[in-house]
């Protein structure tokens, strides 16, 4: 009897936590210090995140985050409550619009939220559920268990599409293992660095790569730029991801 109080109590104590958060999720307080720090925190329908409500693939989930009616976004990050590495990504738009999307892991049901951080330091928070079976961030990459991937490791595809009043659409694939070091006897190893920049090199875009991005990223953002992109990066062990794209 005693120990059901005691589960109650801690059940209500972590209701509480999540009481301000519409996801109404029990590690909120916690990860909005971890993720966000002491800046200030709004929750913000404008930031949205849009993915399926139940994850047939817990090791590659789609995931666009949209924040086209913020302006001067100066940085957005993406973390799952739930996931044992919560953190996702970390987005730095420069010349792009107000769009990304990316897949990634999940170990089991949670939240996905993106924080999106104007230039006054306000971290703008919009978010979604997906439901998972789980074993999404322990479980080995494919690429991991195949020789064959190393001849191929960070090769890069990409393609441009032309969007109006002289923007763009760039998707890029990365060919990478993505491992989270959750897996027995597999480090961790994943993209880390990625950069966009234009035909003159000036950056267009940066992003930072966490473990949970699923294997073989595939990227998509929205340029305020019609051109050339040179796509640069490395991973953790610094092999150097390097390719260019035209329209």
């Amino acid at each position: 009897m005693r120990i059901l109080l005691l589960l109650c109590t801690l059940f209500l104590a972590l209701s509480a936590q999540g009481a301000d958060d519409p996801l109404r999720s029990p590690l909120w307080n916690g990860m909005r210090q971890r993720m966000l720090g002491s800046a200030a925190v709004v929750f913000d329908a404008r930031v949205q995140v849009a993915m399926p409500h139940s994850a047939e693939d817990p090791m590659a989930v789609p995931v666009e985050v949209r924040f086209d009616g913020l302006a001067d976004v100066d940085q957005v990050r993406v973390f799952a409550d739930l996931n044992p590495i919560p953190q996702v990504l970390d987005y730095w738009p420069g010349r792009a619009g107000g769009a990304l999307a990316l897949r990634i892991k999940v170990e089991q049901s949670t939240p996905v939220r993106a924080a999106v951080r104007t230039r006054g330091g306000t971290w703008h928070v919009g978010g979604a559920w997906v439901a998972a079976a789980g074993g999404g961030c322990t479980m080995p990459s494919q690429g991991s268990g195949n020789a064959a991937w190393q001849e191929r490791l960070g090769e890069v595809s990409a393609r441009l599409w032309p969007r109006p009043a002289g923007a763009s659409r760039l998707r890029l694939r990365v060919v990478h293992p993505m491992d989270t070091g959750l897996a027995g006897g597999i480090p961790v190893f994943h993209v880390d660095q990625l950069a966009l920049r234009d035909a003159a090199g000036q950056e267009l875009v940066r992003l930072q790569l966490h473990e949970p991005v699923a294997e073989n990223p595939m990227l998509s953002v929205d340029l305020q730029y019609r051109g050339p992109v040179r796509i640069e990066g490395r991973d953790t062990q610094g092999n150097r991801i390097a390719a260019q794209v035209v329209p």
